[in-house]
């Protein structure tokens, strides 16, 4: 069978940019072994949204009377109905694929997918019963697993990833998280806001150590005022699972350090899934394990591209969809703006949320700016107070020369849906002054973007 368009993987980057290569008229195929939506909609970033919304809910059972509000009894977490919900949301999602799927007449071709010479895909199902299909065109969205320690390696049952994180049986008394990026911190949150004891150990100074560094150590402060253990500059050396519990071996600045744990997740980033997928057959140059393109996710083989965590890039849903919407309407004839990599946000989804874009106060400075820096305190913001959670602030770098708008670094309640607006504001060269000057609604968490502009250039009102 012939198509205009074959995509291996139906993740945020395949899926996406299978039904925008339908709306522009291809005849589209996507072949997926597991459940459609991928990763992020099955074992990623939906299913751990409701997880860490459950964890959420029962810290304001917890915290009720703070808000005025008598509950007789104690409340108590439980796990597998957590974990339940977490999955009936994600197999909805999944089932909204597939509606989507008949909607714009894509076809599902169930089975493991490798590309072939000759513009043709081998695919073999469950059977090991093997086919081949023809395509004009074929997009490589195969996506990313956890990655693989020597020295913490998985077993599924005490040293674990983030798919077995998502549905353990029983809450752990205690769990070491190995690992401080998005995964990482928001097990630790999750966690630890259900009873279980938690180490967070990560190798560098700082945790979420791509963010700003105000911005980790005010997350460090919440996550320790929260009973969370925060190990930085430290390394797990190795893990001993012969007994009932784990003993972690830790490398700190002081020594060595022994911690005893129930589980150990490895959250330590994730590797691209490019073997076995016909790369060497088909002569696809790779760098680094990831696959080659050009802005328009070509690869060197003609009508073969790739997009999402198999090329190089931020390992984002995002992003993914993104390229792969690129990607499709270039090869329809289009003429797609190539994406502004420098203007991706960020979001962590802990309690608090962290969010970013742009550059951190040290990279700006590192790139020869002279910086105008304004930072609102939620400590200051009448809605925080209202709601009850105070952590955090908002931090927005300029340039001093001409206002731009180089970096927005925010912590606290809800600013995984503040930062679209300084996404917005940057692709549109706003600039300090036309923040300050845009009326925010009071009261409002994001009327704190307005007022650390205005701190920026002296003019904040309530601080």
């Amino acid at each position: 069978m012939k198509y205009d368009l074959i995509v291996l993987g139906s993740g945020p980057g395949g899926y996406v940019a299978a039904i925008r290569a339908s709306q522009l008229g291809m005849k589209v195929a996507v072949v997926e072994k597991e459940e459609l939506g991928g990763v992020c909609l099955n074992w990623g970033c939906i299913p751990t949204k409701a997880l860490l919304k459950s964890a959420q809910v029962f810290n304001y059972l917890n915290h009720a009377a703070d808000y005025g509000v008598k509950i007789d009894g104690e409340a108590s977490a439980s796990l597998p109905d957590m974990v339940k919900r977490s999955r009936e949301v994600a197999a909805g999602m999944s089932k909204g694929i597939q509606y989507l799927f008949k909607k714009n007449k894509i076809e599902h071709i169930e089975g493991y997918g490798k590309v072939m010479p000759g513009k043709k895909v081998e695919v073999e199902d469950k059977d090991g019963n093997k086919k081949e299909y023809e395509a004009k065109h074929i997009l490589i969205a195969t996506g990313a697993r956890s990655r693989q320690l020597d020295n913490l390696k998985q077993d599924g049952k005490k040293i674990i990833g983030y798919r077995e994180a998502m549905t353990l049986e029983k809450k752990p008394e205690s769990m070491v998280v190995v690992g401080s990026g998005a995964i990482g911190t928001e097990f630790a949150y999750f966690y630890n806001a259900i009873g279980t004891q938690v180490t967070l150990v990560e190798y560098l100074p700082n945790i979420v150590p791509l963010e700003d560094e105000d911005v980790s150590k005010q997350l460090a402060r919440s996550f320790k005022k929260s009973k969370i253990k925060v190990m930085t500059g430290s390394a797990v050396e190795s893990v001993d699972t012969k007994g009932k519990k784990c003993k972690v071996k830790v490398k700190t600045k002081k020594g060595e350090e022994t911690i005893e744990a129930d589980i150990v997740l490895s959250a330590v980033g994730i590797a691209p899934n490019t073997g076995n997928i016909g790369l060497e057959e088909t002569g696809i140059d790779t760098e680094k394990g990831k696959i080659k393109v050009d802005e328009y996710y070509r690869t060197s083989v003609e009508g073969v591209y790739a997009i999402g965590d198999v090329v190089d890039g931020p390992a984002l849903a995002h992003v993914a969809s993104a390229e792969g919407i690129v990607c499709v309407e270039k090869i329809a004839g289009e003429n797609p703006e190539p994406i502004d990599y420098k203007n991706i946000p960020a979001c962590t989804y802990a309690t608090p949320e962290v969010a970013s874009v742009g550059l951190t106060e040290k990279a700006a400075k590192e790139a020869g700016y002279e910086l105008k820096i304004g930072k609102f305190p939620f400590s200051a913001s009448g809605k925080a107070s209202a709601a009850g959670n105070k952590d955090g602030f908002i931090k927005l770098i300029f340039d001093a020369k001409y206002g731009e708008l180089l970096g927005a670094h925010m912590i606290g309640d809800n600013v995984t849906e503040i930062i679209a607006e300084a996404v917005v504001a940057r692709k549109l060269e706003t600039t300090g002054h036309e923040i300050i000057k845009a009326v925010h609604p009071h009261p409002t968490m994001s009327e704190a973007v307005m007022e650390a502009a205005a701190a920026a250039y002296d003019e904040v009102i309530h601080m």
